[in-house]
């Protein structure tokens, strides 16, 4: 499968989740957009590409198990997130719920909305690691519980379908039934599932919000994801992020055209939306969702044992395997004892080293402080393309940059 991808030879891509990686026939598909949309760039946008998005929108929301007028493209799923909370009226006492393990980007846009009038509360779940499924279940419930709630007040929950850092997939579809019993908004930032989770059912789930970036794991070119809103709350995203040309005042016996504000926001790069349907092709051919996840999430397990083999770090774990919290990433206790006072400048003497020439691969590493044994953890993914020497490879580059940047750290402390 390497072939199908146009990387670096000298790269091992273990990194995949974090931006996506392209296949060539996708990326032909691409060019040959381009060329046609350059061709005539006033056909192209007033004729051309909308018929193309909606048949896209159409075949996303047959793989997600929604409805085609209920699934809109965005540039990613911190987009659709952003639109969502910015749509929602505020008033004083409302409440966003969000895990401390919530992609930052998000976390921000909470923040942001928080520290502004009318000022809803932000209420963070501390995800205590390690984990289960039942633990993360019974923890969203105790957290819900203790809320103060009242007449006429907002809740609105943003829920990791899997967390990005460290690479754990939630019991979100258990999450929003939570929800649901608390009278709380579901908003499921799904960034890492399409492409990853097999069977999605979101009619039956019915989350209130969900969105899932197609540029990680499906296969499409960057930018793009997909916003799921079923048709009862369609009424209250009343703008797209930016405003459509759509846009529709309240009043007047209006009622919404949520689709159609979607369908052109602003003059973009629709190529991106488009090639969703390229890289559905792909893994068609491929031969379909659950073949491709089967062999990444053996990988995965497999890949995951031996890299802790090389790095001496078998006896560490986030969640095991019985719990069901792991897709196509790993999380690997790297062999590396630094102090958390000084994790943010060891992070970039780790990546300084991992992105040298002579690396040839690259992981992210971050410091978990909130832990039964705290410190240094990797996220791998597993893809198509990779194999167990993959994995090996990895191993013996976090052995080596670990060990420079324990000398490194020693000649510091020597100085002083």
């Amino acid at each position: 499968m390497l072939e199908y991808f146009p990387f670096d030879p000298s790269y091992t891509n273990l990194n995949h989740g974090s931006y996506g990686s392209l296949p060539r026939p996708v990326l032909e598909y691409c060019k040959a957009l381009d060329a046609e949309a350059e061709s005539n760039p006033d056909r192209w946008i007033r004729q051309t590409y909308l018929p193309l998005l909606t048949n896209v929108r159409t075949r996303l929301a047959s793989l997600i198990g929604a409805k085609p007028d209920e699934c809109v493209m965005v540039a990613n799923a911190s987009t659709g997130v952003s639109t969502v909370l910015r749509n929602i009226v505020w008033k004083t006492g409302d409440i966003i719920v969000a895990f401390s393990t919530t992609y930052y980007t998000v976390l921000s846009t909470a923040q942001y909305i928080s520290d502004f009038a009318p000022n809803p509360t932000m209420s963070k779940i501390a995800l205590e690691l390690p984990t289960t499924r039942a633990a993360v279940l019974s923890q969203f419930r105790t957290h819900l519980q203790s809320l103060p709630r009242k007449p006429g007040q907002q809740v609105i929950a943003i829920i990791d379908g899997m967390a990005s850092v460290p690479g754990l997939w939630l019991p979100w579809q258990e999450l929003v039934a939570i929800c649901k019993e608390f009278s709380v908004l579901s908003l499921v930032d799904a960034a890492h599932l399409i492409g990853q989770e097999t069977n999605l059912r979101l009619n039956e789930v019915d989350p209130d919000f969900w969105v899932s970036n197609c540029h990680k794991w499906l296969y499409a070119k960057r930018s793009a994801a997909v916003l799921y809103v079923p048709k009862r709350n369609q009424h209250l995203i009343k703008s797209s992020f930016p405003t459509s040309g759509a846009y529709l005042s309240p009043g007047n016996g209006n009622s919404t055209n949520f689709v159609q504000q979607f369908d052109f926001t602003a003059t973009i790069d629709f190529v991106p939306f488009l090639s969703v349907a390229a890289a559905l092709d792909f893994r068609t051919w491929l031969g379909g969702e659950d073949k491709i996840n089967a062999y990444c999430r053996d990988l995965a397990k497999r890949g995951g044992k031996r890299l802790a083999e090389i790095l001496g770090t078998t006896a560490h774990v986030i969640s095991t395997e019985e719990d069901g919290m792991a897709l196509n990433m790993v999380n690997v206790r790297v062999p590396l004892d630094v102090p958390p006072t000084a994790a943010a400048a060891t992070q970039a003497k780790i990546y300084k080293r991992m992105f040298a020439p002579e690396s040839g691969t690259f992981t992210m590493v971050w410091y978990i402080a909130d832990h039964d044994t705290p410190g240094w953890w990797t996220r791998a993914s597993a893809q198509i393309w990779n194999d167990i020497s993959d994995f090996e490879k990895l191993g013996e580059v976090l052995l080596r940059v670990c060990a420079e940047v324990k000398m490194e750290l020693e000649a510091e402390k020597a100085k002083l």
